[in-house]
């Protein structure tokens, strides 16, 4: 028989409380276990003694018989000085999933895109200033023909 020392959880909805218990691997989380030798309220401040009860001689025994502590209480049990606990390295934990990276480049090949067009408009601008001041005379050489029709359109009156 696998025995484990874990988590057993109680309390109300989002009021949670948990036994630490020795249980047989096998069992469901919240249902039978050996023998329950201390709790965990985390809603209790991280100072306080309360937080954290865990019988010592009790679980130095079942850790000599051969319980395997979960990871949760492999912290509680290395307070305590039970338990070296080795910590895990994930070296892919803050990459970005298999999606983000296909957003990422399409997004960037967007971006160069714009960048291309900006630097055409801006290489095409550049290229025609002199018709610039024609298209400017252009509108001017109208203004004085709408102010014809307007004292047209007042004589008529």
């Amino acid at each position: 028989m696998a025995v484990v020392i874990r988590l057993s959880r109680g309390g109300a909805k989002k009021r949670p409380f948990y036994r630490v218990v020795v249980a047989d691997k096998r069992a469901p989380r919240d249902g039978k276990y050996l023998e329950r030798i201390g709790s965990y309220n985390p809603l209790l401040p991280k100072d306080s003694d309360e937080r954290v009860k865990i019988d010592v001689e009790r679980a130095k025994h079942w850790l000599s018989v051969g319980a395997v502590p979960s990871d949760r209480v492999a912290r509680f049990l290395e307070t305590e000085g039970l338990v070296k606990r080795e910590a895990k390295n994930n070296p892919k934990k803050g990459e970005p999933g298999a999606n983000a990276k296909a957003r990422a480049e399409e997004k960037a090949t967007k971006a160069a895109e714009a960048d291309e067009a900006a630097k055409e408009a801006a290489a095409a601008a550049a290229e025609t200033p002199a018709e610039e001041p024609a298209a400017e005379e252009a509108p001017a050489a109208d203004a004085p023909a709408e102010e014809a029709a307007a004292d047209d359109a007042a004589k008529a009156e």
